[in-house]
């Protein structure tokens, strides 16, 4: 059965290594026949939550910027991967931040159930990603139909395009977007 993929890469940077993960993952899913729509940060805008809650009752943000639209993609997808860079051991701020703005989601009829996380940082121990693995599925406990299915951590690269270089790691996010 075909899914609803939206893959969220949250690097600002240009050709970077999550979103090298990213596009793999993507050509996975593609090519097990799914419906993908890949979606980057770069040049978007996303402001910080308020914290007001009007989402909770209109489930919708009362910021209009990119997140607002970004959620209501989320909102029919049945698959959702983030992929995000490694910072100081912990999730990218821009993927924390759209994480608070996918507020309107947790009272919501959401559809997604798998929700995956793609990372890549500088430092190679594997143990590197487990804060943002962490704070990700902080955000997933909210949503009691979804789970974390996946991950998949690149490690050792710190220049745009790197990921090229560790052709194991890219075929692990293939083989998890052609086993959804």
């Amino acid at each position: 059965m075909s899914k609803k993929v939206l893959i969220i890469s949250t690097s600002l940077r240009k050709n970077s290594n999550s979103e090298a993960l990213a596009l793999a993952f993507a050509d996975g899913a593609k090519a097990a026949g799914h419906e993908v729509e890949f979606l980057s940060l770069r040049g978007k805008t996303v402001n910080f939550c308020r914290g007001c809650f009007v989402c909770q009752e209109k489930l919708r943000c009362v910021i209009r910027d990119d997140a607002d639209e970004i959620c209501q993609k989320a909102l029919s997808a049945d698959v959702l991967v983030f992929a995000t860079p490694i910072y100081y051991y912990e999730m990218s701020g821009q993927l924390k931040t759209l994480l608070d703005r996918l507020n309107p989601l947790f009272p919501s009829n959401y559809a997604f159930t798998d929700v995956y996380l793609l990372t890549s940082a500088a430092e190679e121990e594997e143990t590197v990603p487990q804060r943002a693995i962490s704070g990700l599925q902080g955000w997933i406990e909210c949503f009691e139909r979804a789970r974390l299915a996946g991950t998949v951590f690149l490690g050792g690269v710190t220049g745009t395009g790197e990921a090229k270089d560790h052709s194991e790691k890219l075929q692990a996010a293939y083989a998890l977007g052609k086993d959804l």
